[in-house]
């Protein structure tokens, strides 16, 4: 058969014929086209971005801060369909991890009991060898300052699941609060072999090399997790840890843009606005920073952020005010304690310099004894400097800043407290070193320690020959 080619010219009905098919094949073209915008599937349409509930549920089952807004729509979600489905463990799983990441987020301490009950369900209907429910229970445990739990529920996790990497991060919180340096060196090289590269990871990482004293590769590490992130929870919370360790090493400046960044982002990073009025403070701008914190306590209660701003009043001289915030973290630590949380550390805190210090001893004690972490050891150490027995409160402010230790973080509170103990104990040499390295690490660490530095400095005066060396 004979194959008339291209070159050959149509006739008038060849011609009719072709200009048929040419309209017929743009019609096809334009309907192709929005064929490919219907959202049914028969289409090559791209998915719909996910809802609020899809958010978080990624986020709070990948191990990455999710947005209040989201939570609450994912608990919502997840509590309509339990209501039908009451015998779903996985889904339980996920309700209780929703419910401990909106705790972290908020600091309201009514989610923890109904994030343990949400897990323990899981458990009972099935999901007992669910990891996520165990590590969701492990995570629960860090947030309520209960390591020894949390390292139970994580290694657990770890030994059903060996790689997912989030069993592991939570195992270096754990191990971290038990003061069990080795074993959190072992957790973060397994989680970085398993993700290496991962936003989520380089923050965790972050945070390890920051206990370790490594404070620019631990600013590396979470500046480059901020500029991977995503989720715009993600990327400040990210940006909210930056900020902190900005103003560690004394730079206010951009410990503020950092925090302000964060709250840019997304303005639930309710931790920043805490950092803020730090670094507003630290900066003179005073009543700037007393309504960072004012508004900081408004959305999260947190005890912490009560004894910050207490401080600051008081260094105002509005003792009134102070004592207001004192007793609001006096509320804030019932409540917590009342659902399951350990305060003991900003107990201790508090009581040995505002309260009862024979308390804060007492309960300190009891804390190292259960969980022997860096930051117990420093506020059992100023305990003790305030009760008078100042040669056992520098046994623990040498574990608190010795690197051998474990204390190898570079915290400017943590060299005032040995400076100031070591002064008492006449070692005046040591005394003055550490005195002018806390002001050298961060000059505006406290509205109270900082200028209580200074002054001890100046009593100190110039070393003179009879000095031991420091």
């Amino acid at each position: 058969m004979d194959i008339q080619t291209s070159s050959a010219r149509p006739g008038p009905r060849g011609r009719r014929a072709h200009r048929v098919l040419i309209a017929s094949a743009a019609g096809c073209a334009v309907l192709g086209g929005a064929l490919v915008l219907l959202p049914d599937g028969r289409g090559s349409a791209p998915p719909p971005a996910p809802g609020p509930a899809a958010l978080a549920r990624g986020a709070v089952t990948g191990g990455t801060p999710a947005s209040p807004g989201d939570l609450a729509a994912l608990i919502g979600d997840r509590e309509r369909h339990l209501r039908a489905h009451p015998l779903d463990g996985p889904s339980w799983a996920v309700l209780g991890a929703a419910y401990v990441e909106r705790g972290r987020r908020t600091a309201d301490a009514a989610n923890w009991p109904k994030a343990e009950e949400a897990l323990r369900t899981s458990l009972r209907v099935g999901a007992r060898g669910n990891a996520q429910t165990l590590e969701s229970l492990a995570a629960l445990a860090v947030e309520r300052r209960d390591f020894p739990a949390a390292r139970k529920w994580g290694e657990s996790a770890v030994g059903l699941a060996p790689k997912r990497w989030t069993a592991h991060a939570v195992l270096v919180e754990a191990y971290t609060g038990l003061g069990d340096h080795e074993a959190v060196g072992r957790a973060l090289d397994r989680m970085r072999k398993l993700r290496p590269g991962l936003p989520a990871v380089r923050a965790r990482a972050a945070a390890v090399y920051r206990d370790r004293g490594w404070r620019e590769d631990a600013a590396a590490q979470v500046s480059d997790a901020a500029a991977a992130a995503t989720a715009p929870a993600e990327r400040a919370a990210y940006l909210e840890q930056a900020g902190r360790l900005a103003f560690e090493r004394g730079d206010r400046e951009e410990a503020l843009r950092y925090f302000r960044a964060a709250l840019r982002t997304d303005p639930g990073e309710r931790a920043a606005r805490a950092g803020e009025g730090g670094a507003l403070a630290a900066l003179g701008r005073t009543t700037e920073a007393l309504a960072a914190y004012r508004t900081a306590l408004a959305e999260r209660p947190c005890p912490r952020y009560a004894l910050e701003l207490g401080e600051l009043y008081q260094s105002l001289g509005l003792t009134r005010a102070a004592r207001a915030q004192y007793d609001l973290l006096r509320e804030r630590v019932r409540d917590a304690e009342e659902a399951g949380a350990d305060e003991e550390l900003v107990v201790g805190r508090f009581e040995a310099d505002h309260g009862d210090p024979e308390a804060a001893v007492e309960g300190l004690r009891a804390e190292w004894r259960r969980q022997p972490g860096i930051a117990v050891a420093d506020a059992l150490g100023w305990a003790l400097y305030r009760t008078g027995e100042h040669d056992e409160a520098l046994r623990f402010a040498e574990i608190a800043t010795d690197g051998e230790q474990g204390g190898g973080v570079r915290s400017a509170p943590h060299m005032f407290h040995r400076g100031m103990i070591e002064r008492a104990l006449e070692q005046y040499g040591p005394a003055r070193r550490h005195l002018q390295e806390a002001l050298m690490i961060n000059p505006y660490f406290s509205p109270l320690g900082a200028p209580e530095a200074r002054r001890a400095l100046a009593d100190l005066g110039e070393p003179s020959l009879e000095d031991p060396p420091g």
